[in-house]
């Protein structure tokens, strides 16, 4: 592969829904660039992109794919991301490593909730794009009605700069309104398509629909507003200019079409890529900080001739390679055999081996320049999220805001001893993928996964499985639950044990009183005439908070309680620390069994988005997990819907979801309080922990 400068790169990333046809788009992207000598088939699983054996099982995307090949004297760095939530993650991390978003849009289905979450990230990152109506040959195509549906939602912005002549199972013709030519294609060809003059039963309707696009960019900027209104038109060079640059401002996003599976309209699509779409030169500078210093600022500009600095946006384990971590380079030249500065984990990291990928295959990069994107091998300390700088510039550039889990799992080990191993793969794991985090709950005496959906887990477990060589099962995470009490109560106990030698005395008084919501704990020392020395009260509270460990309804922790000492009495020679520990503990059970113990339950906030069509089934499960709901909004054509749910009634809810929709609708949750349980609700869980403690003994 030949060197590149910024100015003749391209970073693009194919996003949206699953199922719009990205990955089959880039297959026929590479095929049109001469990359590849036939056209694979997700269905048939021998496309380039989806190349691991998990992929090509399932027939989608797991992980984000770089593809990097030249076409013409342009370098075009390609993303291939996953279209289903529960891998958001990696689209994610794609979207900070480019400077163009194609937005694919499926010409059947139209702007689903995946592509308007996608829609939201590259508006984070302040992405140029260009809208992509696919599978314009399908039986009920409508890409007049997808644009009109995509305005809606994000605006007039959108400009319509292509459209189909005769979409539908016949499709074969486009219309380009920048260049103001008719492309046909032949069937089986090689996806280039022969270009002729607007036939006439399609002239006026061009003409009124380039006036629209000649108006937008006009619009777009003061100057050339100003030359349309005196000469009433756009020179060539104005409206290719102008619309470039509006592009790169965000102002206008194209919108074109293809038939990827056809390989209908992908030569003008990488036309449009190569000559409107900006290079990382014309994006210009990111933001930084110093390294140690957060409230600093710094511009990186994506020069080779300044000091190294680079993001890692992708770290994957692979076979026979070992670690691989992707980097985007914003400014220097990333060179092999030379020291870096690990800013963020404030370590050294040596550079071997550099690569450019094809998917799975690598080829040696000798060297990263500014602006590329490429591959290293074997970094020690380095993983997603890094920042890789020259020691002559330490920075550090922004990271990537993952979304937060909307799942959880138990995991188990099969065979004992495993645990460590267990623990290593899971860190591992996560050091990969960002979006799936572990931890051990003592409190619950379990192993929590968490991802973004049961895909995700199901594939992080099998990982697990395969590569760390350990087996485990997958079980419902037991549910956090806590006691508290409703009114106040007080109680007493005098722990007195005599045995051959020095005996045991301690005796407390405590008052216990409900404490608002969230409150948790308090404990207050109201001894007054030396009842209990006070060298026994902190004994006392030890014992008060090893009883709030487990509460007398259910063997949960106890909260929101305040506990008064009051009153007690001790024995010169008996009473011990222990003495007084033990009274409390006992002190306190008692007072709360009087005290009207109630048991609380996790509750969690989601907001549900789905297809308006959806609503009244996604509401009507709502309220059969005992959720209340507490408003809705519209979005475009999607609906949302806001809810407080039991965390008990959330399990496997992302599953449960995507069968009620069609796979159309998301979620997202997080905590949100704590509240009583409903009495029939109440026996249930006292019934299993009993059944619990009794398989224990």
């Amino acid at each position: 592969m030949n060197e590149y400068v910024a100015r003749d790169i391209r970073n693009i990333a194919l996003v949206g829904h699953g199922g719009a046809g990205k990955t089959t788009l880039a297959e026929a992207i590479l095929y049109t660039a001469g990359v590849i000598t036939r056209m694979g088939s997700v269905l048939d699983g021998n496309t380039v992109s989806d190349y691991t054996s998990e992929e090509r099982s399932r027939k989608y995307s797991l992980s984000a794919t770089l593809m990097q090949f030249e076409r013409g004297s342009t370098k075009i760095n390609l993303m291939d991301t996953p279209g289903y939530t529960d891998f958001t993650g990696e689209a994610k991390g794609a979207l900070r490593a480019v400077d163009n978003a194609l937005v694919v849009v499926n010409a059947q289905t139209g702007v689903e909730v995946g592509t308007e979450l996608i829609w939201g990230y590259a508006d984070e990152d302040n992405l140029p794009r260009l809208v992509v109506v696919n599978a314009c040959s399908r039986e009920h195509a409508d890409f007049d009605g997808v644009l009109e549906q995509a305005r809606s939602r994000f605006g007039n912005a959108l400009v319509l700069c292509q459209f189909p002549v005769n979409q539908g199972e016949q499709f074969n013709r486009i219309v380009d309104l920048l260049s103001q030519k008719l492309y046909t294609y032949e069937p089986g060809g090689k996806g280039e398509g022969k270009a002729s003059d607007i036939p006439s039963d399609l002239v006026d309707r061009v003409a009124r629909l380039r006036e629209a696009l000649v108006e937008g960019v006009a619009e777009s900027d003061e100057t050339l507003l100003e030359a349309y209104l005196e000469a009433g038109e756009l020179t060539e060079e104005q409206l290719t200019n102008g619309l470039k640059a509006a592009i790169k401002n965000r102002l206008i996003v194209p919108v074109l079409c293809t038939d990827a599976q056809h390989n209908i309209g992908t030569d003008r699509l990488l036309e449009w890529v190569i000559t409107m779409l900006p290079s990382p030169e014309e994006i210009g500078p990111v933001e930084a900080h110093i390294a140690g210093q957060p409230s600093s600022v710094l511009r990186i500009a994506p020069a080779t001739g300044d000091p190294l600095c680079a993001y890692v946006f992708k770290t994957v384990s692979e076979a026979h390679v070992g670690e691989l971590s992707f980097v985007r380079v914003y400014s220097g030249r990333l060179t092999q055999n030379t020291e870096l500065e690990n800013t963020k984990q404030s370590t050294t990291e040596r550079i071997g081996q550099s690569f450019f990928m094809m998917a799975k295959d690598r080829q040696d990069a000798g060297h990263i320049n500014a602006g590329d994107i490429g591959a290293l091998v074997k970094l020690r300390h380095t993983h997603t999220g890094d920042t890789l700088c020259d020691k002559s510039r330490q920075v550090v550039l922004k990271e990537v805001e993952w979304p937060k889990p909307n799942i959880r799992y138990a995991i188990v080990p099969r065979t004992k001893g495993d645990e460590d191993k267990i623990a290593g793969g899971l860190h591992r794991l996560h050091e990969e993928d960002p979006t799936f985090y572990h931890m051990v709950d003592g409190e619950l005496s379990q192993t929590l996964i968490f991802g973004q959906g049961e895909l995700h887990l199901d594939v992080m477990v099998k990982r697990l499985m395969d590569r760390f060589n350990v087996a485990v099962d997958i079980s419902k995470p037991k549910i956090p639950y806590r006691e508290t009490i409703r009114k106040k109560a007080e109680a007493q106990y005098r722990h007195k044990k005599q045995t051959g030698g020095r005996g045991q005395y301690g005796d407390v008084s405590l008052r216990l009183e409900p404490m608002e919501r969230g409150a948790g704990y308090e404990f207050v020392d109201a001894i007054v005439g030396g009842v209990i020395p006070s060298k026994f009260i902190p004994a006392v509270e030890k014992g008060v908070l090893e009883a709030m460990e487990s509460g007398v309804v259910a063997g949960y922790k106890v909260v929101d309680v305040r506990a008064t000492v009051f009153f007690g009495s001790y024995h010169t020679v008996d009473s011990s620390e222990i003495a007084f520990k033990l009274a409390a503990l006992n002190a306190f059970k008692n007072a709360m069994r009087e005290a009207s113990p109630v048991l609380l339950e996790p509750i969690y906030r989601i907001e549900v988005t789905v297809p308006e069509e959806f609503m009244g089934d996604v509401m009507g499960d709502l309220s059969s997990r005992r959720g209340k709901i507490l408003g809705m909004d519209s979005k475009g054509p999607f609906q949302i819907i806001r809810a407080q749910v039991p965390l008990a009634s959330l399990f496997r809810y992302s599953t449960d979801l995507r069968s009620m929709t069609g796979g159309r609708g998301i979620h997202s949750r997080e905590f949100d309080h704590y509240e009583e349980v409903p009495p029939d609700v109440t026996a249930k869980i006292i019934e299993e922990a009993q059944k619990a403690k009794e398989e224990e003994k």
